[in-house]
Formats: structure tokens, C-alpha cells, sequence
């Protein structure tokens, strides 16, 4: 695609700093590059060079000046880049000399989206690079350099390929109308289709794993007043973030600490008790408790273990729900405890290391350093979730011998949802979108 503006923006965050990089891009950023320096620009050198405003009067500063030369450049087009000092003011005037002779400034996510256009990255790899801009621990990070270097594009090409090859084994089978053929070619498509379903379910659970690296997740401290909730976020997350009084419904509102565990980010939130015959103000903070619950990836319900009645009723039984028996300094008997309860004291740390361990192992966070995966977002899970249903129904469509033209229209479907990922059919209001998430200079 030719753009016939020349874009340029701060790449580095703005604020005062030993170095700022501001980026050029577009048909006219070499000559608009040799209107300021001193130098005569040699592609992919770095070449140290006054900044001149105005007609060559005023220094605007010292920089390290590189062209990058189409197509070998991030947006494929011609690139100069400027390493200044990182002042807002040098930053300021930059911009506006580069402006004055023909730039203008880009939007959010421009430079990233001529990528895309000009074919240098898919959307996916683009997603990643942003993500791994604003990745909150270690693994997300990893997870979207996997991304970036194409991963999940290929796995996603990979099925592409097979849902292609599929349709045209059928508009092939099309062709003949002999029974028998048509019988050979429909056994053959069904064991191909299920496989590459099988396979899409695999990617999804995979891509599931992605978007919580990115998103992190949610764990909700629930259960009756005075269990000791607070006393347990404080020692999950190590810090005294909640108030601990001996006096039933002191947490009356949402209360929450941003923490890591297995290396994914998770927000651990504490919230009022489950009773009845609550105040006005406590009532408040119960129906926002229940609010949490329902949003939550894991329910941690947590019990007084010393108490003569322990039995967890509060909360309908779930997946997401992990019961856990608080006050094991205080408690006596352990009988009365479920066989394999997961028993702390958050008074004094005994049973902690093993609740993060269960609590990860819920979950399904724990995995190797190879088991990495790649980052993703939820409007993949949304995409392959289609495309799903689409292979499915074409499945159904030739297990009832429909006409085989109704199988393959599915396919062409749920190939179009999977190459929304890519970018390979993505309509313009999803790119907007998509792109306007970037930063300034990205």
C-alpha cells in the first residue's frame, strides 16, 4: 500500500530522559531528514549529527541520525530515525521542524498498522508487539515475543492450509456425479475435518492460556465475616493492604492487591462476608461482593477451621471454587476437616506456600519455561470459537448427506473467521480498533 503522508512521532515515552527517539516515516522522510541534519544519510549508518531549525540558525541539538531505507524498515517505508536527548523541549521543537517541512504527526498505532499494510508483520505479530509494551510480569512477556516471531501466526496458517485443501476436495468431488466418488470423497473430508478440528480446539485452549498471561487473573476471597480473609490476602500477597480487627464485617467494601503468581499477574481481592443480617453499609458491600464472585476466575472460600460447624454452605460447589480452612494455629482436631483440606493459619504463614501452589494449580497456570505459551487475545478465542461452530455444522452437514455445497460454504466461513486473526480478511472498523490500542509512535 503507498502512503502518500509522512508520518512522524515520539517513540519513547515522553517526559525528561538521558535519550528520546523520534521516528520518521513516509515518501518524503529522507529528504525532509537532510533539510535538518548536517550529514549526507548512508542507509543503516549511524551518523552523528547537529539539528538545525529554521533556515539553519538555531540548534535544536546533537543527534544520532539513521535511515532506514524501503522496504527494509518496520513500516517498509523510508524511516529516519532520531536518537536526541530526551527533553520534552528538543522533543517539541523536532517535531514541529519536521512538521514545518512536510510531516505530519501520527495517530496512535500508525507506524504499526503501515506495517501491516505494507505487509512486513500480520495483525497477530502486531497485537504482540503491543502486548509486550504493556506485558505485567515475566511470562506474558515471553509469551508475546513467541507471538511476535510468528508462533501463532503459523499454527494459525497451518489450519488455513488444511481447511483450503479440504474445500477444494469437495469442489473437486463436486465435479463428479457418480455415487461412488461421492461417497469416497465424503469419508475422506470427515476424518481430514475432524482432525483439523481437533486441532483448533488444541490452538484454543493454547490461545486461552495466552490471553490469561495477558489479561492475569482474578482470584475472589469469599466466606463468612471474621474467617479471616483480610489476614489471608494480606499474607498471600505479603503486604498489609487490608484492615484485620477482631470485629465481625470490618471489610465492607471490595478490597483488592495486584500480585503475581506462577509469573502471571493476578488481582487477589478481598470482599465483606456472607451474612444475613448485615447494616445498610455492609449490605452494600456484600452485593458487591457477589458481584466479584460472579467475575471471578477462582472463588477462594475460605473457612475457620476452629469453628465446631465448618461445613463451606455459602457457595454452590463449582470448578472455580477453592475451599480453604483458615486458623489452623487455633485448631485442635483436624476430623472434622474434608480428607486432603487444604489447611493454613494466615497468622503465621503455615499451609501459604501450598495454597499459591493450589491455587495456581487451579488455575492451570503451573508450566515449564518450554511449555510457554504464546500470547493471544480474546478477539482469537472469539474468532476460532466461529470458526468452531462453522466446521461443526459442516460436520453435521455431511453426517445427514446434505448437498456437499452446504459443507463447504461452512468451510469458506470458518476459514474467514480464522484468517480475522491474521489479518488476512479483517474488516476496517476491527483494524481501527486494533490499532487505535497502540501508543503514539507505535
Amino acid at each position: 500500500m503507498a502512503n502518500t503522508d509522512t508520518i512522524c512521532a515520539q517513540a519513547t515515552p515522553q517526559g525528561n530522559a538521558s535519550v528520546s527517539i523520534v521516528r520518521l516515516s513516509g515518501p518524503q522522510a529522507l529528504s525532509i531528514a537532510q533539510q535538518l541534519t548536517q550529514v549526507e544519510l548512508i542507509p543503516r549508518h549511524a551518523h552523528f549529527s547537529t539539528l538545525l531549525e529554521g533556515e539553519g540558525n538555531t540548534t535544536i541539538d546533537q543527534a544520532v541520525v539513521i535511515y532506514f531505507p524501503q522496504p527494509h524498515s518496520f513500516t517498509g517505508e523510508d524511516v529516519v530515525e532520531f536518537q536526541c536527548h530526551g527533553n520534552p523541549f528538543v522533543v517539541k521543537n523536532l517535531l514541529q521542524e519536521l512538521c514545518r517541512y512536510g510531516a505530519r504527526l501520527a495517530i496512535a498505532g500508525e507506524f504499526s498498522e503501515r506495517a501491516f499494510l505494507n505487509g512486513k508483520l500480520d495483525l497477530s505479530q502486531l497485537e504482540a508487539i503491543a502486548d509486550l509494551i504493556s506485558s505485567g510480569s515475566e511470562q506474558a512477556a515471553r509469551s508475546a515475543v513467541l507471538s511476535m516471531q510468528g508462533q501463532f501466526s503459523e499454527q494459525v496458517q497451518s489450519i488455513l492450509q488444511q481447511l483450503i485443501q479440504i474445500r477444494t476436495h469437495i469442489e473437486a468431488g463436486l465435479d463428479f456425479v457418480e455415487e461412488d466418488i461421492e461417497v469416497e470423497v465424503k469419508t475422506s473430508v470427515q476424518a481430514k475435518l475432524e482432525n483439523t478440528r481437533q486441532e483448533i480446539e488444541t490452538l484454543f485452549a493454547i490461545a486461552q492460556k495466552g490471553v490469561q498471561m495477558q489479561r492475569g487473573v482474578s482470584a475472589v476471597l469469599t466466606g463468612l465475616p471474621n474467617v479471616g480473609k483480610s489476614s489471608l490476602l494480606n499474607a498471600l500477597s505479603t503486604e498489609e493492604r487490608a484492615i484485620v480487627t477482631e470485629i465481625p464485617g470490618t471489610t465492607r467494601d471490595v478490597v483488592y492487591v495486584d500480585m503475581e503468581i506462577c509469573g502471571i499477574p493476578m488481582r487477589l481481592i478481598d470482599t465483606a462476608g456472607l451474612r444475613t443480617d448485615a447494616g445498610i453499609v455492609e449490605q452494600e458491600g456484600i452485593e458487591r461482593a457477589r458481584k466479584a464472585i460472579e467475575n471471578a476466575d477462582l472463588v477462594i472460600h475460605v473457612i475457620d477451621s476452629s469453628q465446631s460447624n465448618i461445613t463451606p454452605a455459602e457457595l454452590t460447589k463449582t470448578s472455580r471454587r477453592l475451599d480453604v480452612y483458615n486458623k489452623a494455629d487455633l485448631l485442635t482436631d483436624k476430623s472434622a476437616l474434608p480428607e486432603n483440606a487444604i489447611l493454613v493459619s494466615a497468622k503465621t504463614g503455615a499451609g501459604i506456600s501450598r495454597l499459591r501452589e493450589q491455587i495456581a494449580s487451579r488455575l492451570q497456570l503451573q508450566a515449564s519455561d518450554s511449555q510457554t505459551p504464546f500470547s493471544a487475545r480474546a478477539r482469537h478465542l472469539d474468532a476460532m470459537r466461529r470458526a468452531l461452530a462453522s466446521m461443526q455444522h459442516a460436520q453435521q452437514q455431511l453426517q445427514i448427506d446434505a448437498p456437499m455445497e452446504l459443507a463447504a460454504e461452512d468451510l469458506r466461513i470458518a476459514q474467514q473467521c480464522l484468517g480475522e486473526i491474521t489479518g488476512e480478511f479483517t474488516p476496517d472498523d476491527l483494524l481501527d480498533y486494533v490499532f487505535r490500542e497502540f501508543c503514539i509512535g507505535k
